[in-house]
């Protein structure tokens, strides 16, 4: 087992804690196998009635470094791939990466992922199949990637396209961050606890208690969803499955709000946006899991050697001007004809298949 993910079984539960704070717990290949391995093997040992997903604290104690469940993948370690190897590691790592979502999706013991702070990208992809999600005062959940050119994944377009009011469709493009309070009222969370209870709360599982009855036990009323104030704009102005008339009902709205998330829209990849609002459409159609990630997966390559990604990680975590200079620059550059070469099936053998 990897350093960077503790796995130990207590009391008759599993626990894997991902244990990167200098990178927010940010997952690499390594991690993502390590995983897999031992939830292969818990699965099958009789003696593990369940699993606990959690993040370790840093080692100095650093507030800022523990409140990192995951913010993602090594998006470094991506475009690395994109520009040096044409893309073939960083498939690799989509590949079981995708494999990981989708064995927590069908995993056949209860699983709980503490989300006590930021919960972004690949953080969302180990959450959200996990039966009981917990959400604290210090969790972030943001799906961003339409800021660095790649788009919303790990099973994003499951998960969002069915979240009530066009919710999901609003986060995609937006890569808007939620609270805790927020995730519950989502239901991208199913119970709120102060973080102050966390270690009474894995304890008491580890000590034998039911995962259900421990979490509604120590679950405390959330403040309210600021969210929530904004529901009927977001379900009115992201009606629309075009980009364009999404930007278009933005603009004709005139309050404040509307303003302000057209400007953030405008800030983010045409070519992203346009691919998410696809995605999302199109897993609503899709028979499972298993099918989303599939159509994931072929989405991932493509996306990972297109301009817009090194450039979006460029502008975000290397040079840090935050300037990205999208290709297309424009909505109207995004071609019904490259989305589709985007979503088109993949040659004999390199479609993406589960575990």
């Amino acid at each position: 087992m990897t350093g960077d993910v503790l796995a130990s079984v207590t009391g008759g539960v599993a626990r894997l804690s991902l244990n990167r704070p200098g990178t927010l717990h940010a997952l690499t290949l390594d991690m993502v196998q390590a995983m897999t391995r031992a939830l292969l093997a818990w699965a099958r040992d009789p003696a593990v009635r369940g699993v606990m997903i959690d993040h370790a604290p840093a080692p100095d104690g650093d507030p800022k470094r523990s409140r990192g469940f995951c913010a993602g993948g090594d998006i470094a370690f991506l475009r690395a791939s994109a520009l040096g190897d044409g893309g073939v590691s960083g498939r690799r790592f989509f590949h079981d990466e995708y494999q990981l979502n989708h064995q927590m999706f069908t995993y056949p013991k209860p699983v709980v992922a503490f989300m006590d702070g930021i919960t972004m990208g690949g953080g969302v992809g180990i959450s959200q199949p996990a039966r009981f999600r917990v959400a604290t005062e210090n969790t972030r959940l943001a799906m961003p990637e339409t800021g660095i050119g790649l788009f919303p994944d790990v099973g994003g377009g499951w998960y969002l396209s069915r979240l009530s009011g066009r919710l999901g469709q609003y986060l995609a493009l937006t890569g808007a961050r939620l609270d805790g309070a927020e995730c519950l009222w989502a239901g991208l969370a199913t119970h709120y606890l102060p973080s102050s209870a966390l270690a009474a709360a894995k304890d008491r599982i580890a000590g034998g208690e039911d995962i259900e009855l421990v979490l509604a036990a120590l679950s405390v009323a959330p403040p309210p969803a600021r969210i929530a104030d904004h529901a009927e704009a977001i379900v009115r102005l992201f009606a629309a499955d075009r980009l364009e008339d999404i930007l278009s009902a933005l603009a004709a709205d005139g309050s404040d709000w509307a303003a302000a998330t057209r400007a953030t829209l405008a800030s983010k990849s045409p070519q992203t946006c346009k691919v998410a609002l696809r995605q999302l459409a199109d897993s609503l159609t899709l028979p499972n899991f298993a099918a989303n990630m599939a159509m994931e997966y072929r989405i991932a390559s493509r996306v990972l050697t297109r301009p817009d990604f090194a450039e979006g990680v460029r502008a975000v975590i290397i040079d840090k001007d935050n300037a990205p200079r999208w290709t297309p620059a424009t909505p109207e550059g995004v071609i019904d004809a490259l989305i589709d070469s985007i979503f088109a099936a993949l040659p004999a053998g390199e479609e993406w298949t589960p575990l």
